[in-house]
C-alpha cells in the first residue's frame, strides 16, 4: 500500500467548474458580453484563468486587456469560490476509505494557495487534508516536481511512497519527475491535452473508487 495519495485539485479532487463559469459569466455580464456555456467552459478548468479568459473572451496572456480581466475575474471568483463546488461523487468516500486505513491524503493543484486553501475549508476536508500545495506555493507549478517534492517535504513521506492522482498531462508529468507513481482521472475536465491512453501514467481510473484497486495492486 502506497503511504500517501495526493489530489490535484480542479477536475480530481472536487468538479469547480460551476463556480469558475460563474466567475467567468460575470465579468463577461459586466463587458456586455453574453455567457459561455458551461459545457464549453469545463474541459478548460485545468487551465486556470487562461484557460477560461482564452474560451471567454478569445484572447491570450500577452494581449493588452489581459491582466486587467484576469484580476477582475478573479476577484469575481474569490467572493464566490465554493457555492456549486462539489466533491466528485464517489470522492468523499475514496477519503474516508484512505483515513481508516491510515493513508495520509493531500492536495497539491496549480491554484493559486489563496484560493485553494479557502475552497479546502469550505468542502470541510482541512481537517483531514494532510497538505495543501499551491501553484504559488513551491518555486515552480507543475508540470515541474516542485510541488509535489514541497508535499513529501511537509508530510515526511517520501515520493516512492506516494501516487499522484490528475486529470492533466501535466499532473501526470510531474509526478513522474518526482519519482511517484501516477493515475489519470479519466473523469476529470482533461482539456485539451493529448487522449488519456497516451500520458503513460501508471494507472487510469474512471470513478474515484476505482481507486482503491489501484491501492490494492499496490
Amino acid at each position: 500500500m502506497p503511504e500517501a495519495v495526493l489530489f490535484d485539485l480542479d477536475g480530481t479532487l472536487a468538479d469547480t467548474a460551476p463556480d469558475l463559469a460563474n466567475a467567468l459569466n460575470r465579468l463577461k455580464a459586466e463587458q456586455g458580453l453574453a455567457p459561455s456555456p458551461l459545457i464549453r467552459l469545463r474541459p478548460l478548468v485545468s487551465n486556470g484563468v487562461r484557460g477560461m479568459l482564452g474560451v471567454g473572451f478569445g484572447i491570450t496572456p500577452d494581449a493588452p486587456l489581459y491582466p486587467a480581466l484576469a484580476e477582475r475575474f478573479l476577484h469575481f471568483y474569490a467572493s464566490a469560490l465554493c457555492v456549486e463546488t462539489r466533491l466528485f461523487a464517489g470522492m468523499d468516500e475514496l477519503l474516508s476509505h484512505l483515513d481508516n486505513a491510515g493513508i495520509t491524503w493531500g492536495v497539491v493543484t496549480n491554484k493559486a494557495e489563496r484560493f485553494a486553501r479557502p475552497l479546502i475549508d469550505a468542502l470541510g476536508l482541512t481537517a483531514r487534508c494532510a497538505c495543501i500545495v499551491g501553484g504559488d506555493t513551491a518555486a515552480r507549478p507543475k508540470p515541474f516536481a516542485d510541488p509535489l517534492l514541497h508535499a513529501c517535504s511537509s508530510t515526511g513521506i517520501k515520493p516512492e511512497g506516494c501516487l499522484y492522482v490528475g486529470d492533466d498531462i501535466r499532473d501526470i508529468h510531474a509526478g513522474k519527475a518526482a519519482g511517484m507513481g501516477t493515475v489519470a482521472a479519466a473523469y476529470g475536465y482533461l482539456g485539451s491535452s493529448p487522449p488519456i491512453a497516451t500520458w503513460d501514467a501508471d494507472a487510469i481510473i474512471a470513478h474515484p473508487l476505482d481507486l482503491l484497486r489501484v491501492l490494492e495492486k499496490h
